[in-house]
């Protein structure tokens, strides 16, 4: 087992991590900003390194320093955790070649997958089903890129090939917009991700966004831990998760997971990671996979008894996983709340002091957070300030508790989108199940 690890996050995922390693026995450093001292994390971990102000890309993002407080400290391996540095290629392979052990895949696996272009025709070679596409990047020829387009059919999608979050993408419903979104996009994908590389795919209308789940360890072991719908999104950003996805069968689910774990093997993959899928029309058509641990993986835990992060330190400590695919076995249903601290209404952070906080309880509650009363949220990073997650043995009583629990907790001081939560979990639509990943844009009007 690792000895000692280098937390090089923030927040609740920080805090996540400090909780595994502490139950494996592995010593912890903290490597904070400036802004973040007061993180509860920093307070618990064994040792703790400042490693620049508050600003992401002089600390979180600064390769030197987080590999300097591996260093100073004496500590064999360095966790990501989610965002900043997680997915960034380079810097594993930094890691790596200081001498200390990455907690993810390796580095050319994270090249692979991080390239949208590449990880698509890795997925094909592999079997796994893709959205129809320009099949490669996009060339500048206008002519060519309409017959691109007409072959596809619209409405099309035009996407950064180094993109995520969301960001670098237009979609596209008539040839008179074609050349003018492809510029646009072209431009802003190098300006945000440093790659101008786009491509062109269909554009589902009405599709749900599902993920599976797997973890695989360098001696071939690979695993699936069932499947998550994502659908509830604004902005391409979740807001509701949810396991297992509703209305799916185990067939289905064995069929694509199957899949998933044979593409592991064929990329020789190591490490926790996602595939993420569009469904629709019984359909599954693959569209990214992210090389780390995701935010809502505690849906996965409540329904499988798996912990994901634990599995991260023992799969990057050389050590086969806990489980084999005949053990996991899906027990109940599981909703998590993205809690963030922003205006309700119009989506605007609100950073400031937490004035009052009460979280909920009860059977089958859990709140991954980092905050606590008096804690000041600082304006400088992503708005999330928790989770609340509801387990139950059926999705009916998972919604009960929930919104249970979103009527209980009290966070004053700040404004949080706690009230669209409890407007959510009332909505007749999300509680039948199902709904598309436009539905949420829809009912709160965006356009």
């Amino acid at each position: 087992m690792l000895d000692k690890v280098v937390i090089a996050n923030r927040g609740e995922i920080a805090l996540r991590i400090l909780r595994a390693c502490k139950e494996l026995g592995i010593k912890t450093v903290a490597a904070y900003s400036e802004a973040d001292r007061d993180l509860k994390h920093v307070f618990l971990s064994d040792e703790s390194v400042c490693i620049g102000p508050a600003s992401s890309t002089d600390s979180y993002l600064n390769v030197p320093a987080v590999i300097s407080a591996a260093e100073v400290t004496d500590a064999v391996g360095i966790h990501p955790g989610y965002g900043f540095l997680s997915e960034n290629a380079d810097f594993a392979e930094r890691v790596e070649q200081s001498g200390f052990v990455f907690i993810g895949p390796k580095a050319e696996t994270i090249r692979l997958m991080g390239d949208k272009v590449s990880a698509i025709n890795a997925m094909k070679k592999a079997g796994i089903p893709c959205v129809p596409g320009s099949d490669g990047p996009l060339g500048e020829d206008p002519e060519t890129l309409k017959k691109t387009a007409k072959r596809i059919g619209y409405p099309i999608i035009i996407k950064a090939s180094g993109g995520g979050g969301g960001r670098g993408m237009r979609v596209v419903h008539s040839e008179a917009n074609l050349l003018k979104s492809v510029s646009l996009t072209r431009t802003e994908a190098g300006v945000t991700f440093g790659n101008d590389m786009i491509y062109m795919e269909k554009f589902l209308e009405h599709p749900r966004h599902i993920e599976i789940q797997i973890l695989a360890d360098e001696h071939g072991n690979v695993i699936y831990l069932g499947e998550r719908d994502c659908s509830m999104q604004r902005r391409h950003q979740k807001v509701i998760e949810e396991a297992p996805a509703p209305g799916l069968d185990e067939e289905t689910r064995k069929k694509i997971g199957e899949r998933c774990v044979e593409a592991c093997k064929k990329i020789s993959y190591r490490g926790a990671g996602t595939f993420e899928f569009l469904y629709q029309d019984g359909e599954f058509y693959f569209i990214e996979m992210n090389t780390r641990v995701q935010v809502e993986h505690p849906v996965t835990e409540m329904i499988t008894g798996v912990d994901i992060v634990k599995e991260q330190l023992r799969i990057a400590s050389g050590l086969p996983l806990s489980y084999k695919q005949e053990d996991i076995k899906i027990t109940g249903h599981a909703i998590e709340c993205r809690l963030n601290a922003e205006d309700p209404d119009n989506f605007m952070p609100s950073p400031g002091t937490i004035d009052h906080y009460h979280p909920p309880g009860g059977f089958g509650i859990r709140v991954d957070t980092h905050v606590y009363q008096g804690y000041k949220v600082p304006p400088h990073y992503d708005s999330m300030i928790g989770k609340l997650i509801a387990h139950a043995e059926t999705r009916d009583l998972a919604l009960t508790r929930m919104s249970m629990a979103l009527t209980e907790i009290v966070i004053d001081g700040i404004k949080t989108n706690i009230p669209l939560h409890r407007k959510l979990v009332k909505d007749a639509n999300f509680i039948t199940g199902g709904t598309d990943i436009h539905y949420l844009e829809a009912k709160l009007g965006i356009k």
